[in-house]
């Protein structure tokens, strides 16, 4: 529930970013001045950006949790295998040890969603955030592309 929390601090703040930034860029647009509709065209670009980042992360969010339940729903998700300590964060030793079953799952189940999610799983518990996102961004679109249409 703390990471949800997170993620709406989060997302208010970048919001209100959106909206300052927002406000500057028409304050310079309307300003008449050549410099300052420069800058206010440029201050246009980065609330856009802003907001489809904020909306492609909130979108990953929401699809990995419906993936979690899901697997979850069907009994997939894997055995606490490690232990925790009182922070919650797991012991790194113990993640990296059940680490290559889970790769090997997914090595074997290349086309598997739920391998792919197992193995974001883990290497979250190991620590690697930048490849359990990818991994279960490739269990999102394999399971998306998995569905009847």
């Amino acid at each position: 529930m703390s990471a949800r929390i997170g993620v709406a601090v989060m997302a208010v703040l970048l919001a209100l970013y959106i909206v300052l930034v927002g406000q500057r860029a028409w304050l310079l647009l309307i300003s008449g001045d050549p410099i300052g509709l420069a800058m206010g065209a440029a201050l246009v670009v980065l609330p856009l950006i802003a907001t489809w980042a904020l909306g492609r992360e909130l979108w990953f969010g929401v699809r990995a949790e419906q993936l979690g339940r899901r697997l979850q729903a069907e009994g997939g998700l894997p055995a606490e295998e490690v232990s925790v300590r009182p922070s919650g964060r797991v012991l790194r030793e113990e993640a990296d040890a059940v680490f290559p079953a889970y790769r090997a799952d997914a090595e074997a189940h290349p086309e598997d969603w739920r391998a792919w999610y197992r193995l974001g799983i883990a290497y979250d518990a190991a620590g690697d955030r930048r490849r359990a996102r990818e991994a279960v961004r490739t269990a999102i679109r394999m399971e998306k592309s998995d569905r009847p249409r």
